[in-house]
C-alpha cells in the first residue's frame, strides 16, 4: 500500500493547486550568511514504505486523536487553506512534548490533512515525508511529524506567519503590503539557496514544483520551500535526465520538459526564472485578465529583459524609486538567462545564488535610485514599513495544474 519500489522515490502526482504548508524558522535569523557555495550532503536512503517511516527517528509520529485535539477537531474556523492535497488547519502543541495544548498556548503548527479519496494523494504524502524527513536546510520547510493511522494521512509543520510569496505579490489589502525591492531580493536569494541545496545534495533532488505559492515567508521574510510531493531524485551516473510524466503548473514548466518529459536540474532553473520575473514585474506567470498578448508573462516580458532602455516596461511600478538602473538590469539579465529555451544555456543554481548575493549587497549599499519620470512621487507603503505589524497571510489556490 503506497510502497515505493526502490530507495529512489517514485512519487508522481497531480500538482497541488496551491496550498502550501506553513512553518517558521525556530531562530528567525536572516539566512543570507549561508553563502553561495553549496556543499554536497550525504542523504540517507529514503524510506521505501510506511513501515520504514515509522522507524525513522527524525520525525514525530502523531496519533489522529492528538491532531484532532490540537486543531479543535479540525474546526472550519481553523482552516488556513485548501488545495489538491486537502486542507491545512491551524493547531497548537507543546513545544517540548509535542502534546496537544489549548488554542493560543504552546507552539503554533500547521496540519495538512490528506483527502481520503485517492491513491495519488498518498504517494504525494509519502514523498513529502521521505524528503522533508531527511533534508535539512534553513530555506526548506521544517516538517515536525506525520500521522499514519488507518486511512488518515496528515503532515505537521511549524506555522509560517507571513504565508506565501504569492499572496504578498498578488493580493491587495492592508494585510498584504507591496514587498519592497530589498525584500524581493532577500526572498529570491533565500528561495535560490533552497533549490541550490537540493541540487547540490549527494543524491541530487529536483524540486519540480517551484512557484510563488510554494515559497513561504517567516516573520523576518526568510523564504522556505514547501510541498515536496512532486520532488524527484535526479539523474545518476552517466544519465543526463530523468524520464517522467509531464506534471506541473501552467506557466512554470520548462519547455523541454513539456516537450519530452525529460527532467533535469535545469528544469528547476527555468521555473526559478519565471518566479524571479513575477517578483520583478508584480505580474502572474499566467493571467487571462491581462490584455491580449500579455497573458503569458514570459512571452510578453522576454523582449524587454535584455535592454536597459526597455526594462522599465516590465518592472513593478510599486517599486519606483527603490532600485538602481544597474541593479534592475542585472536582475532582469539573470531572469533572462534562467529562461533560456535550451537548458544548457541556463546557469546552475549555485551561480544564481552568487549573482543574487551580489545584487543584494549592492542594493543595500547603493544610494542612487531610479525615478523614471524625474518628478516627486507619493511614497507608497511597503512591507518594509510593516515589519513590526502582526501579519497573517495564507496561501490560496494558484495557477491551473498541468497534466499529461
Amino acid at each position: 500500500m503506497g510502497i515505493c519500489l526502490s530507495a529512489r522515490i517514485k512519487a508522481e502526482s497531480p500538482f497541488n493547486t496551491g496550498v502550501s504548508s506553513k512553518y517558521v524558522s525556530s531562530d528567525g535569523n536572516d539566512m543570507s550568511s549561508t553563502g553561495s557555495k553549496v556543499s554536497s550532503l550525504s542523504v540517507p536512503p529514503t524510506p521505501r514504505s510506511e513501515g520504514e517511516i515509522l522507524r525513522s527517528p527524525n520525525l514525530k509520529s502523531f496519533s489522529f486523536s492528538d491532531l484532532k485535539t490540537a486543531t479543535r477537531n479540525f474546526r472550519p474556523d481553523s482552516v488556513l487553506g485548501e488545495g489538491g492535497f486537502g486542507s491545512v488547519f491551524k493547531g497548537w502543541i507543546d513545544e517540548h512534548s509535542f502534546a496537544a495544548t489549548k488554542p493560543g498556548t504552546g507552539m503554533v503548527i500547521a496540519v495538512k490533512r490528506l483527502n481520503q479519496d485517492g491513491f495519488q494523494g498518498h504517494k504525494e504524502w509519502l514523498a513529502e515525508v521521505n524528503y522533508l524527513g531527511q533534508l535539512y536546510h534553513p530555506n526548506l520547510v521544517k516538517l515536525i511529524g506525520y500521522c499514519l493511522e488507518d486511512d488518515h494521512r496528515l503532515l505537521v509543520y511549524e506555522f509560517m506567519p507571513r504565508g506565501s510569496l504569492e499572496n504578498h505579490l498578488f493580493r491587495r489589502g492592508s494585510y498584504f503590503q507591496p514587498l519592497s525591492w530589498n525584500l524581493r531580493l532577500k526572498v529570491a536569494l533565500g528561495a535560490a539557496k533552497g533549490v541550490a541545496f537540493l541540487h547540490g545534495a549527494e543524491t541530487k533532488v529536483i524540486y519540480r514544483d517551484f512557484k510563488t505559492s510554494n515559497i513561504l515567508l517567516d516573520t523576518n521574510y526568510n523564504a522556505k520551500l514547501s510541498d515536496f510531493g512532486l520532488a524527484k531524485d535526479g539523474p545518476t551516473g552517466d544519465q543526463s535526465h530523468v524520464s517522467t510524466r509531464v506534471m506541473g503548473t501552467y506557466g512554470y514548466a520548462a519547455p523541454e520538459y513539456l516537450a519530452t518529459g525529460h527532467l533535469t536540474a535545469k528544469s528547476d532553473v527555468y521555473s526559478f526564472g519565471v518566479v524571479l520575473l513575477e517578483m520583478l514585474s508584480g505580474r502572474r506567470a499566467v493571467d487571462k485578465n491581462r490584455p491580449s498578448g500579455e497573458h503569458n508573462l514570459v512571452e510578453w516580458a522576454k523582449p524587454y529583459l535584455a535592454s536597459k532602455r526597455k526594462i522599465f516596461r516590465i518592472i513593478d511600478n510599486r517599486l519606483e524609486g527603490q532600485y538602481t538602473l544597474e541593479g534592475a538590469y542585472k536582475a532582469a539579465t539573470l531572469a533572462l538567462r534562467c529562461l533560456s529555451t535550451e537548458g544548457k544555456f541556463r546557469p546552475m543554481m549555485a551561480e544564481v545564488v552568487t549573482v543574487l548575493e551580489q545584487l543584494q549587497d549592492s542594493s543595500e549599499t547603493g544610494n542612487i535610485r531610479c525615478n523614471t519620470h524625474n518628478r516627486p512621487k507619493i511614497r507608497r507603503h511597503s512591507a518594509d514599513d510593516a515589519r513590526s505589524r502582526s501579519v497573517t497571510a495564507y496561501p490560496r489556490p494558484s495557477a491551473s495544474p498541468l497534466y499529461a
